[in-house]
């Protein structure tokens, strides 16, 4: 009997840098910024509202309830299997850094689309483009003159976009989060995608959204329904109190979404400050949860493999979570093939954690440039 053919398309998107990292972390780390996943737990009023769901008298929350897709790279690295599994075919356009004036920290902002790259890759076949505002891994919020050059060509070519913006609370110094659905012809064309797990820092609901209009959110329902199927209905009943609840102090200053990115903006500042007196060169992110840092003048001990195709910074945070008991994942993971060593001296820190776990990773970084120093 012969054995199933593997879909050519799916070739090459088994490979998973989570599970790879999850089991380092699990390990050898003692701090882990790897995940982002905060160490603090959701708000209170979101856990009092999920207990009345789950204990409340609506029994009904217990029952069921080949074209182009351009990706901005650094992308959430589900993105390209995503787009595989649907028959489609990925294309790159990166994010460039460019150096800051007067050396200064780079921020996020620095990193900018080029607008005729950009352009020269939309075609007849491409049909959508995925937008991540604010991006993770970078942290980079795009502004309006950025957000209107990408709908100017989705308007031109007649292009879908589907705009990640799980992250649109977690924004800092005074930035905002712009809807590219809220530009000139862009809600017809536009699937937004919101998440609970960012918005009230509980990642394991695995509560998401979608808003757009209906003729393009009745196919998302038709998938969802026909594949996923399985709904947490007392979590998104959880949420919706949640909600409710932010939407009577909104812009007040008792409001989660008020409080949450003043206290996660202190946090990067602390580990901003951390990794800048160390010798790493972090790149300030204007939100998200996640900060990146250039290691490239950042001198570790980690070995050379003659031959290998590993990107340099898959083995530095492999051997800094076993020689250092640091987790942090290597910014190549979320970039294509191709272009995984352009981006190889980079790695990724989530600074959604409590006080104590910043405090730890700072005594271990401390204590590392103290040993690089030493006679």
């Amino acid at each position: 009997m012969s054995r199933p053919v593997q879909a050519r398309r799916l070739e090459g998107i088994d490979k998973n840098i989570w599970v790879e990292f999850v089991k380092l972390a699990a390990t050898y780390s003692t701090v882990n910024l790897g995940q982002g996943f905060p160490d603090f737990p959701p708000p209170d009023f979101l856990k009092e509202a999920f207990v009345g769901a789950l204990s409340g008298e609506n029994h009904m929350l217990h029952q069921y309830t080949r074209a182009f897709v351009i990706i901005i790279e650094p992308f959430f690295d589900c993105y390209e299997p995503m787009v595989k599994m649907a028959g489609g075919t990925p294309v790159f356009v990166p994010l460039r850094p460019k150096a800051p004036k007067d050396g200064k920290l780079m921020s996020s902002a620095d990193w900018q689309l080029d607008p005729a790259e950009l352009a020269s890759k939309f075609s007849k076949r491409t049909k959508a483009i995925i937008l991540n505002s604010p991006n993770n891994p970078l942290g980079k919020v795009f502004n309006r003159g950025e957000l209107e050059l990408i709908a100017d060509l989705c308007v031109k070519h007649d292009i879908l976009c589907i705009s990640d913006e799980v992250y649109e609370w977690l924004v800092y110094d005074g930035k905002e989060h712009i809807r590219i659905a809220s530009l000139q012809g862009m809600w017809d064309r536009t699937v937004i995608i919101g998440s609970a797990g960012k918005t009230f820092s509980a990642t394991g609901w695995k509560v998401g959204w979608t808003v757009g209009p209906n003729r393009l959110l009745q196919h998302l329902r038709t998938v969802h329904q026909n594949s996923v199927y399985h709904c947490a209905t007392v979590a998104q009943e959880a949420v919706a109190q949640g909600f409710q609840r932010e939407l009577e102090r909104y812009g007040k200053p008792d409001s989660y979404f008020v409080q949450l990115p003043k206290e996660l903006q202190q946090k990067r500042d602390w580990l901003v400050q951390s990794l800048d007196a160390v010798g790493m060169k972090p790149i300030v992110p204007e939100g998200t949860y996640f900060l990146v840092a250039d290691i490239s003048e950042f001198k570790s001990d980690v070995p050379d493999v003659p031959n290998s195709d590993e990107p340099y910074d898959s083995r530095f945070a492999k051997w800094m979570v076993k020689n250092k008991g640091l987790a942090a994942i290597p910014l190549s993971a979320f970039y294509c093939g191709p272009h995984k060593n352009n981006y190889n001296h980079f790695i990724r820190f989530c600074f959604a954690k409590e006080e104590a776990t910043l405090k730890a990773a700072n005594d271990i970084l401390q204590k590392w440039k103290r040993e690089k120093t030493s006679p």
